[in-house]
């Protein structure tokens, strides 16, 4: 007799072990013990694997993200640097934090108007944790369903490439250049619904380039194909360039590094963001 076959079947009408099956995590005579003990000690199917020693705690959240349609990485299984936690580790407190942070912003900023889609993350230091909170926040966004796209406009120290595994020889300072196109555009294939525009080759030129009407035009262009654009800049106080990315993005998300931001600089670095015309839709505290 035949066993019978999951293939076709969505992932929310498949059960946890022939997830794990498919997945190579465990053999079908191993599901058979399991479901066996699962009976017998009246477990659930994870507690069961887990008291057989067949499985781990992580095997069984990696199954149950599967079923529930939750995607998220066991680390190894992509090119994703370990920094971007969400795609990790979704369960840890940063994650949780972050997750938070989606909520507010779905309220407050990506709540469909046509002219909120993209928002610059930026602050006025260098190392206050701009590119791990877009990367990170990206994932989460994805993770909800939402088609989101980070674009990495610091084009004096681009670091996206290096968190999502990418290839940067084509990026936004190509396509500013008039030397690229969208295509430049890269999904990343481990986490559905997310995709990236790397810097490209580091520019003599970064502001003239960003204050093209180009960058513009490019991003209402994103914008009919993206539900959430995340914007990494440079440091504000250090180049003018991160005023100018969001004044085109309309809005920015100031980020503060614990311990070490002064109140002063940020307060001072929102003053010339709103001066410029870009909506501050809040500050956040990176605790990392």
């Amino acid at each position: 007799m035949n066993a019978p076959t999951t293939q076709g079947l969505s992932n929310a009408e498949r059960s946890i072990g022939a997830i794990l099956i498919d997945a190579g995590r465990l053999k079908p005579e191993e599901a058979e013990r399991i479901l066996r003990a699962q009976r017998e000690l009246n477990l659930r199917f994870g507690d069961a694997a887990i008291h057989l020693g067949l499985l781990s705690e992580a095997d069984i959240r990696q199954a149950l993200s599967r079923q529930f349609d939750y995607p998220y990485l066991a680390r190894g299984e992509a090119a994703l640097a370990d920094e971007v936690l969400a795609a990790y580790n979704p369960f840890a407190p940063q994650v949780e934090a972050l997750r938070a942070l989606r909520s507010q912003l779905m309220l407050r900023w990506f709540d469909g108007e046509d002219e909120r889609h993209s928002l610059a993350i930026t602050s006025p230091g260098r190392g206050e944790g701009r590119s791990w909170l877009t990367a990170n926040l990206a994932v989460v966004f994805s993770q909800l369903g939402e088609r989101t796209l980070v674009v990495d406009a610091d084009l004096r120290h681009p670091r996206q490439h290096l968190l999502f595994g990418v290839d940067n020889r084509n990026g936004l300072s190509t396509v500013l250049a008039g030397r690229g196109s969208p295509e430049a555009i890269q999904r990343v294939s481990a986490l559905r619904d997310l995709s990236v525009l790397p810097a490209g080759a580091v520019p003599p030129n970064p502001q003239e380039l960003l204050a093209r009407p180009m960058f513009a035009q490019l991003l209402q262009q994103l914008a009919q194909q993206f539900d959430v654009i995340l914007i990494d800049t440079p440091a504000g106080a250090q180049y003018a360039d991160a005023h100018t990315i969001a004044v085109r993005a309309s809005g920015a998300l100031i980020v503060a590094q614990k311990n070490t931001s002064r109140l002063a600089a940020l307060r001072g670095f929102a003053d010339m963001l709103r001066q410029a015309s870009a909506t501050v839709v809040g500050t956040v505290l990176n605790e990392r």
